[in-house]
């Protein structure tokens, strides 16, 4: 990765030297029309991040996507030490799931080639994370797009259309070499993260159904293992579509110093921080509530609760009330400034948050305690993705132009 957007910086020789890089000025979001209403092309917005510019927090430079190879529904983009491009998808052009990955040019962009062997992509695709001196690469599952696409169903979980593995993969030769079945406890593992430090065997991966987080390792005889670390309790509620409502764990992220790991529960409302210095034994250090399914003035009502008193109040910033929940992170190379966006998946949005559709995602910045853990929104940052030109948008994922926590794999 390069310091700078200049495409000739060698990048930082490890992920601590990383942490001393510039602040980050811009960051670019994909903001997805379809499902919404709006009959316009999904789009790369470049948000201004600097607080000293007079472009602060303005998009532009619209974009759009394709797909090849038999593959469909690209998600998770990686860049390689050849030069190379690398995305995973979710499933092929008629929805079923298929989880291949593509190889893209990293100069012109051009779709070259299959990644996986022929015929060895897992049933289904999402995230992946590959460590180069363990010559391994995992990969998670969501589902079938054409699932997804109609929204949540529980019988579509028993009809066996979601995932609940992880695929181990060898780096070198491409051959899919370990599946781990994470059992119930594990349905819909999605965000995958090794460590940071390049020699490490080991990661998380947060699994949205039941809320967990596992983590995976390298065992002494040279295969993979996982194990479950970290519970969120369901909500026992009335108002909902089910009696018990999950946190739905979407997205996870680490620091580059790997001393905090933090993820957004969709359903609940919630981002948390967990110190894991103790790798097999994560403590929450931070919590905060930014919008949600179990706000006090909403129609659901919380019968138990094993963590709240009482449910959380609606967060107004710069005269808005934040619409949807907590999603995509990203973390500053310093670990001080954590960015959000409240959009899932359009078809789920418009499930759990119909207003999202109406009125658009946000983006917002919480403030970290990087010695004692905390979190806490700062009140001064917001971006609007309902006063685009053509109508309210949903913005997904956050990048940086130079690399970042969730691209900057380290040789």
């Amino acid at each position: 990765m390069a310091s700078k957007c200049s495409g000739c910086g060698p990048g930082y020789k490890s992920p601590l030297d990383a942490m001393k890089g510039p602040r980050e000025e811009i960051v670019y979001l994909p903001c997805i029309y379809r499902n919404t209403g709006v009959r316009k092309p999904d789009y790369l917005a470049t948000v201004d991040v600097d607080p000293k510019s007079p472009t602060y927090c303005k998009t532009v430079e619209p974009v759009e996507m394709y797909w090849k190879c038999g593959l469909a529904n690209p998600h998770t983009s990686h860049c390689l030490g050849s030069g190379q491009v690398m995305i995973s998808t979710l499933g092929d052009p008629s929805g079923n799931g298929k989880g291949g990955f593509v190889l893209l040019d990293g100069e012109t962009f051009e779709v070259l080639c299959n990644w996986e062997l022929p015929g060895e992509a897992a049933p289904f695709g999402y995230d992946f994370w590959y460590q180069p001196r363990h010559n391994v690469m995992i990969s998670t599952e969501w589902g079938a797009p054409k699932i997804l696409a109609n929204g949540f169903n529980p019988a579509d979980l028993k009809d066996g259309h979601y995932g609940q593995c992880i695929h181990v993969w060898d780096w070198t030769t491409h051959k899919h070499v370990q599946t781990l079945d994470l059992g119930e406890e594990g349905a819909i593992p999605l965000e995958i993260r090794f460590l940071h430090d390049p020699a490490a065997a080991e990661g998380y991966v947060g699994c949205a159904l039941q809320g967990t987080v596992f983590r995976f390792y390298k065992t002494p005889k040279g295969d993979w293992a996982a194990e479950r670390v970290i519970k969120v309790p369901s909500k026992k509620v009335e108002g909902w579509i089910l009696p018990e409502m999950p946190s739905l764990i979407t997205d996870i992220i680490i620091s580059l110093d790997d001393r905090f790991l933090y993820f957004s529960n969709w359903l609940h409302g919630d981002i948390r921080q967990y110190d894991i210095t103790d790798r097999r034994n994560p403590r929450m250090v931070g919590q905060i509530f930014l919008g949600g399914s179990i706000q006090n003035d909403g129609p659901v009502k919380v019968l138990d609760d094993k963590e709240l008193d009482s449910q959380p109040s609606p967060r107004i910033v710069k005269g808005k009330r934040i619409p949807g929940s907590p999603q995509m992170l990203q973390l500053s190379l310093d670990g001080k400034r954590l960015y959000v966006t409240t959009s899932l998946y359009s078809a789920w949005d418009k499930q759990f948050y119909p207003e999202l559709i109406k009125q658009g995602s946000v983006m917002m910045r919480i403030d970290v305690d990087t010695v004692k853990g905390g979190l806490k929104l700062n009140e001064d940052f917001l971006v609007d993705f309902g006063k685009e030109p053509d109508g309210p948008v949903l913005a997904h994922e956050i990048r940086y132009p130079g690399g970042d926590c969730t691209s900057d794999i380290w040789l």
